[in-house]
């Protein structure tokens, strides 16, 4: 007789969650744009601000290091203001950053609107784990973070239509021009993410490991810091990668693009399955993580065959984990939302900072390949360090029983008798 009650109630619910999670992917799509366009566009860039391959990549570095510096800063800036504002905030920052990147006349203004853009970018994942929580019915939360973690490799697509499309005719500036006013959008579908009047709020989970969960979440921030690291560092270098392997730049570039629409598509089907059994969301990171190594390492061979199936397994797996992590992190501080959002946020970026050098470092000492075998030992490590948090989060097992004593005699002749005497 209980039954149907809720389910007519929770019903409003699940029918208007998914606009406002779409809302949120599509901010995180433009935030995280800025620094994909400015990769895409670097020839142009590079030639007419007389900017270095080296120069760009440091204001690329810049972009991503102001995500994870100001993840902290922009967890709290989301505690305290309701996501639709924090959501907002940022697309606009998005939009206004690109527009100035559109008329930037030197490195120093290039850099500087990096900069700025990153830490637009440090609102959003936090803002979007408060409003999974508060939107979304637990048994779909992977999902919405699926989607939200998809916006990740939706964002080089729209950079590389540009290219395309409207660089060859109008030029770099244009481009990014289109850019910016792209980047729009999401904050006109704002309203979606505003509650409807009188929807019932969705339960939220209690947290399924009631003991600390600090270490916990700093050992998946170290996983998504290793896999990120590793999986940012072979997509920089894709091209040069692929023409180590021995193919054409038009292949190479087709099968980056194809890649990218692997990734979001592993991002949305891994969501949607792993909602079925979300305790075991950190299995499936591990395993992922360590499927995207074994891809690395089949780049790191050389073999034309080899790297194409390692670039589909690098770019899927390797890259499909970080809606469910973002899941995963949501069970265990639904209460501080916006926590999970800092954690996923600081690992990826962070990885995202270190990895262009580092790769291109090891490249000019041990070559491309040696390179590729360190980006697949990283991936392995963020494997062990995520199994290992998971290994936290185990109960621990109740000690054995132990036997009743055997009651001592009560009759005090047998009590004190031959056993007293005996020596």
């Amino acid at each position: 007789m209980t039954v149907p009650f809720p389910r007519r109630r929770a019903r409003p619910a699940r029918a208007g969650w998914r606009p406002g999670v779409l809302t949120a992917a599509l901010t995180a799509t433009v935030t995280v744009m800025p620094g994909f366009a400015v990769g895409a566009l670097a020839p142009g860039i590079g030639s007419e601000l007389r900017m270095t391959r080296t120069g760009l990549g440091l204001s690329m570095t810049a972009f991503y290091a102001a995500t994870a510096l100001g993840s902290p800063l922009a967890k709290r800036a989301a505690a305290r203001l309701a996501p639709p504002l924090v959501l907002v905030m940022a697309s606009l920052i998005a939009a206004a950053v690109m527009l100035a990147l559109s008329r930037a006349g030197d490195a120093a203004a290039l850099t500087a609107l990096l900069v700025v853009g990153g830490l637009g970018n440090a609102l959003v994942q936090p803002a979007a784990g408060r409003l999974i929580v508060a939107r979304v019915p637990g048994h779909r939360r992977s999902l919405a973070a699926g989607t939200v973690g998809a916006a990740l490799a939706a964002a080089t697509l729209v950079p590389g239509l540009l290219v395309a499309f409207v660089v060859p005719g109008h030029g770099w500036r244009t481009a990014m021009t289109v850019a910016g006013l792209v980047a729009v959008i999401p904050a006109a579908l704002a309203p979606l993410t505003v509650p409807r009047t009188g929807t019932p709020a969705v339960p939220t989970a209690r947290p399924t490991a009631p003991r600390g969960v600090g270490p916990v979440l700093a050992l998946w921030a170290l996983a998504a810091a290793l896999s990120a690291a590793g999986n940012n560092a072979v997509a920089t270098y894709f091209v040069q990668l692929g023409a180590e392997a021995g193919l054409s730049g038009t292949l190479t570039g087709n099968l980056l693009s194809l890649s990218a629409l692997c990734a979001i598509a592993v991002r949305l089907a891994a969501g949607a399955l792993t909602d079925r059994a979300p305790h075991h969301n950190p299995a499936v990171i591990a395993a992922m993580m360590a499927t995207g190594g074994i891809g690395l390492v089949l780049i790191s061979t050389g073999s034309p065959a080899a790297f194409l199936v390692g670039a589909v397994l690098a770019f899927s797996a390797g890259w499909g984990w970080t809606g469910l992590l973002l899941a995963a992190a949501l069970r265990l501080v639904p209460d501080k939302a916006e926590n999970a959002g800092h954690t996923v946020q600081v690992g990826i970026y962070t990885g995202a900072t270190v990895a262009p050098f580092a790769f291109a470092a090891l490249t000019g000492a041990i070559g491309f390949a040696g390179a590729s075998l360190a980006a697949a030992t990283a991936a392995f490590a963020g494997a062990a360090a995520t199994t290992a948090g998971a290994f936290l989060l185990r109960p621990p097992r109740p000690a054995p029983a132990c036997p009743r004593p055997v009651a001592a005699p009560r009759d005090p002749a047998r009590a004190t008798g031959p056993a007293s005497g005996d020596g």
